[in-house]
């Protein structure tokens, strides 16, 4: 069943795109960071050798995640915290609120939910852990991570 939905996904995609670009009319930040919505980063692998990846959609899931992170941090010094978003909002709030941390914290989009495209992400940041903040369903993303061990 997991090929029908990725099949709507690629589908799907060229309109998702489009409606993008249409939004970031109204909403600039919509425009910004295209590569990484189909899971391309310019950013260099981490050389940390524990990524946590911790997925916070959106503004609410970003601000519920905060004492997690910190508290994640703490117990982890050597960890780097993989902070993924879905919209510029909570992109914006996740710097604002983390912004102060360094290289402790990287946030990028997390891209579409294609099992290409999730298997990118994963090989280009590698998390050891990856907690989801919102009780959304990415069955790809989910078969990816079992693939990857």
């Amino acid at each position: 069943m997991r090929w029908l939905y990725s099949l709507a996904w690629y589908l799907a995609l060229p309109w998702v795109l489009l409606s993008l670009w249409r939004r970031g009319a109204r909403e600039p930040g919509y425009r910004q960071h295209w590569r990484e919505r189909l899971a391309w980063y310019s950013a260099l692998p981490s050389q940390h050798k524990l990524v946590i990846w911790l997925h916070a959609v959106s503004v609410g899931e970003t601000r519920a995640a905060q004492p997690l992170l910190l508290a994640l941090l703490q117990q982890y010094p050597q960890a780097k915290i993989l902070l993924t978003h879905m919209t510029p909002t909570g992109r914006a709030t996740g710097a604002e609120l983390f912004g102060k941390l360094g290289e402790r914290v990287q946030q990028v989009y997390m891209p579409y939910d294609t099992g290409a495209m999730q298997a990118r992400f994963l090989r280009q940041f590698a998390p050891r852990l990856c907690i989801l903040m919102e009780t959304e369903v990415w069955p790809n993303s989910v078969a990816q991570c079992q693939r990857a061990g």
